[in-house]
Order: C-alpha cells, then structure tokens, then sequence
C-alpha cells in the first residue's frame, strides 16, 4: 500500500527538490498534494476527501507560521518538519508523531525520517499528534535566543584591547573596579559592573557564585567544603582573592554543575 504525502512549502525550489528526493528514493510514497501557504494548507487538510498519511512542513510560510495550520485543522497525520533552524533544542520533538529535518535536506536524514514515519504508521496502536509537542515546538521554533555577549572592548589609554568572552575565566570586584581574568592570566579592568556583566553572558558558561565573582565552567579547578558547610572553589588561572559561593547560592549553583 503506497503511502500518502502532502509537502507544505513556500519555496519553489526546495518544494522541487523535497518532491524529486521523496519520488526518486521511495517507490511506496505518493505525493497527494504541494501547499505553499497557511491558508492554501488548512484548505487541503479540511477536505475529507483528501486523506494523507505524512506531511513534510516547513515552518515558515508565505502567509504565516505553520503552527497556524495546527491551531485550523486536526492533524492525525505523522508530519516531518522541514526547518534551516539548526537547534539542538529541536532534537526533543522527535516524539510521537514529530520528525524534523535540516535544511538543505540531506537524503540519509530523509530516509531516516521516513522510516521512522513509516515505522510508526504500522504500528497496531499509533501515537496521535500531541498538542504538547506542537506547543513545545512552537516555543522552542519562536523563541528569540539571547544575545549574548561575545566579546569586551578594553581600553588602557590610548590602547584599544579585544577580549573574547570565551577566553575570560572569571569576572571579580577589587577596590571598586571590575577585574576580567583571561584563561592566559591576563587582567583587564572592564568598564561594567558585574551586575550588568551577568547580565550580558552566557548563563550555561558562567555563574555567579557571589557579590564579587563571576566564574566560568572552565575556571573551575576544585571544590572543597569549607567551615559551615560554604564552598570553596579554586580558580584556573589561580585567584588572588579567596573564591567561596555565597551560602544562597549554594543550591542553584550545585544545579548549574549538574547540568554541565
């Protein structure tokens, strides 16, 4: 029994290409039908007469979102989602009914979803497409990642100095100024404080561990419990200063190790 396919697309050319791939590597695959909008698709999907099996859908249309087809029409169809987003994130919807591919497509990662499709389709008690997914989906597609920063400009009089965020180890207040240590043991006084410093990096990278300190993953040598149950933390490049987490902090910067 040949299975049954309706591409979602607005591109021409990659609407094209999907088709020829699918028609070029699968002989038990029909394409039923080629959309290139929100409103063109809800039309299709609503037609009791037409019946589909698995949709490749990209995520962004001439007219809209294709999270707007889910909110028109009851979708019990396995769908591929076709996206540039290259996002790790993306790798949790591979549940249910939910398959994504990058583009340009590449015919093993087609293939691969394919049969995935495929496998789920025979099985005697299919998954139905989760409105949690398609919520989870949308969040993770239409979520505007932080900007963060990625580098300091530094300036020692008539000197301009470029720091990478990622070669800095640690951040530290001394004598009312805030001190940026590289990985290469290089001390640099940066204009901002360590309140708008935090502000501005990466939160999976660095932690605040108390008013005074900004460390980075990588600049943690050891831990060691220290007297009432504070942690001490040394430091690569070696700190000046003494590096303990601030008793409140203990808890969320445990949990930031264990997601490291």
């Amino acid at each position: 029994m040949k299975l049954r396919a309706l591409i979602i697309e607005d591109e021409i050319p990659s609407r094209i290409n999907l088709m020829n791939s699918i028609t070029r590597q699968f002989d038990d695959i029909e394409i039923v039908g080629a959309c290139e909008s929100v409103k063109e698709s809800v039309a299709f999907l609503s037609d009791p007469h037409n019946q589909v099996d698995m949709i490749f859908m990209d995520v962004e249309l001439s007219d809209g979102m294709c999270f707007d087809i889910f909110d028109q029409t009851n979708i019990t169809a396995k769908v591929v989602i076709t996206t540039a987003y290259d996002n790790y994130a993306i790798r949790a919807f591979k549940v249910n009914s939910l398959d994504y591919i990058l583009k340009p497509i590449d015919p093993n990662d087609l293939r691969r979803a394919v049969e995935r499709c495929r496998h789920s389709i025979n099985e005697s008690n299919p998954s139905p497409l989760s409105q949690i997914d398609i919520n989870t989906l949308r969040d993770a597609l239409t979520r505007k990642e932080a900007a963060y920063k990625q580098r300091f400009i530094i300036r020692i009089g008539d000197k301009i100095n470029i720091v990478n965020t990622s070669d800095i180890a640690y951040f530290y207040s001394e004598d009312k100024s805030t001190i940026a240590m590289t990985t290469d043991a290089k001390r640099y006084i940066v204009d901002q404080s360590l309140d708008a410093i935090q502000e501005s990096i990466d939160p999976d990278r660095f932690f605040r561990i108390s008013r005074s300190c900004i460390v980075a993953i990588g600049a943690i040598q050891s831990i060691s419990k220290h007297l009432n149950n504070r942690l001490k933390i040394s430091l690569v490049p070696k700190s000046d200063f003494e590096a303990f987490v601030s008793r409140f902090r203990i808890s969320d910067f445990m949990d930031w190790l264990e997601e490291k």
